[in-house]
């Protein structure tokens, strides 16, 4: 949130001599590094969504403005859970007390000011800069398929790019993010025609600016973009009235690391959370009744574990995480989020490694890029999916190994699987126990030779036997 100038100096007014600039800003405190800004109108029946009046009416536009900001504002307090940002809100129309009436009071909001639509915006973003944000993305909420997800890749581009871009389908574009002010992008704008995308990434060019570009969407503006909206409506209820997710976790002596790993759980709602536990020998039952999970008993054997814990979970969602990794905060929102695309299969979080060293962070990127290119996720980064499409798919095979690398290549048949932008942290455990490259080196191994027809059994005899060895010494 942000520290700002005052809607009179908004009207053009200049600094007075004499008079401290500080008196002209509001007591909202300064914005954060990262800083959002949402730029939208007051739903007044014949001002708003006027391209819609021929197929709504007058009253029935002013309602799909309404709930198409309720949904923006709904992603942007997810998002503002997820990552450290500030939020605001820029309208047109109405003022300060009915758009609060309205939408509520979440963010603080003002007046968009006078002057075109890019003026506006280069006003905003000036002021996002000077109060000392980092990098500033602008939104506006005619587009109903952009999620936290989407505008957290844009932040994150940013940290590389000085300009970022979200394409929309009519040629404008639905989202832009800057570093630094560059008002020469959103001044002086052909805005309403389809021209907008291609001269912002032309003038960038002529400004030596990078730009990075995220994925198309498209914008509800006219009667043919309706079927998108009515797609989409409803999905923005609280979490309560979402789908449940089940968390199965096996456990076998995860007394160490299950805590950590629960913990990270207590914010997420409409979530049930099932440890299996496969005769521990430490206090893994006793911690898991202690923070509230269903218990399970089961054999050893992960994938006979997540099966059983499947088979008991109430959810319409299930989530597979192990007892040593630790899921990031508003995981529950991005995993509905990620499954209310009819096209994905199932979805996986990118891998982060709790361990220091350059080793780990080369690790993470080669995961992380074979994930993103692949769509190959491996366990220990949170699968996500329907619990029908694991019912359809007969669950997984009890193999001794690679349960979860046979599982993926199933579900690629079904569906798209999706990489969040979050991370799940998981222990550095199995790497630092032989180095990270020899055991990077024996799970490549034991890919490989699944991959070419060597038997579960006899793989699992290669990675035990690996692990067993001492390492090489000088």
């Amino acid at each position: 949130m942000m520290g700002r100038v005052v809607w009179e100096s908004l009207q053009g007014e200049s600094h007075k001599p004499g008079i401290p600039k500080q008196a002209y800003l509001s007591p909202w405190p300064a914005p954060m590094d990262r800083h959002l800004i949402i730029f939208t109108r007051y739903p007044e029946p014949h001002k708003t969504k006027t391209r819609l009046i021929p197929a709504l009416g007058a009253e029935g536009a002013a309602e799909l403005q309404r709930e198409m900001t309720l949904r923006t504002l709904h992603w942007a307090k997810q998002l503002a859970k997820t990552i450290p940002v500030s939020v605001e809100v820029r309208f047109d129309g109405g003022d300060e007390l009915r758009m609060q009436e309205c939408f509520g009071d979440d963010f603080p909001c003002c007046p968009q000011g006078p002057g075109d639509l890019g003026s506006r915006m280069a006003h905003a973003v000036q002021e996002a800069f000077q109060g000392g944000a980092q990098r500033v993305v602008v939104v506006g909420t005619d587009c109903p398929e952009i999620t936290l997800d989407v505008v957290t890749d844009a932040f994150d581009r940013l940290a590389s790019c000085d300009v970022v871009l979200g394409p929309a389908g009519d040629g404008g574009y639905y989202l832009i993010g800057l570093q630094r002010e560059v008002p020469e992008l959103l001044t002086s704008m052909p805005w309403g025609t389809e021209h907008v995308f291609h001269e912002t990434v032309r003038r960038a060019k002529e400004l030596s600016l990078s730009v990075s570009c995220i994925q198309t969407l498209a914008d509800v503006d006219r009667p043919e973009d309706l079927p998108i909206w009515h797609r989409l409506k409803g999905t923005f209820h609280t979490a309560a009235d979402q789908a449940r997710i089940s968390i199965v976790i096996p456990a076998l002596n995860e007394a160490h690391h299950l805590e950590n790993t629960l913990l990270a759980l207590r914010d997420a709602e409409n979530v049930e959370t099932i440890v299996v536990d496969a005769g521990s020998g430490d206090q893994t039952a006793e911690m898991a009744e202690r923070y509230g999970c269903r218990l399970l008993r089961s054999s050893p054997g992960r994938a006979r574990q997540m099966n059983a814990g499947a088979d008991a979970a109430s959810g319409s969602i299930l989530l597979f995480l192990h007892a040593d990794t630790r899921l990031p905060t508003g995981f529950d929102t991005t995993v509905r989020t990620t499954l209310q695309d009819s096209g994905v299969a199932a979805g996986a979080f990118r891998l982060r490694i709790d361990a220091p060293g350059r080793a780990f962070r080369i690790i993470e990127r080669a995961v992380n890029i074979r994930s993103r290119f692949l769509r190959m996720p491996y366990g220990d980064q949170a699968l996500c999916l329907r619990k029908e499409t694991f019912q359809r798919l007969g669950g997984f095979l009890e193999l001794l190994i690679m349960e979860d690398f046979e599982f993926i290549r199933r579900l690629r048949r079904v569906g798209r699987i999706q990489i969040t932008s979050l991370p799940a942290t998981t222990s550095g455990r199995r790497w630092r126990e032989l180095g990270p490259w020899r055991t990077t080196w024996i799970n490549q191994k034991v890919i490989f030779g699944y991959c070419v027809g060597v038997s579960p059994q006899r793989l699992a005899q290669w990675y035990h036997c690996d692990r067993r060895r001492p390492p090489r010494t000088a």
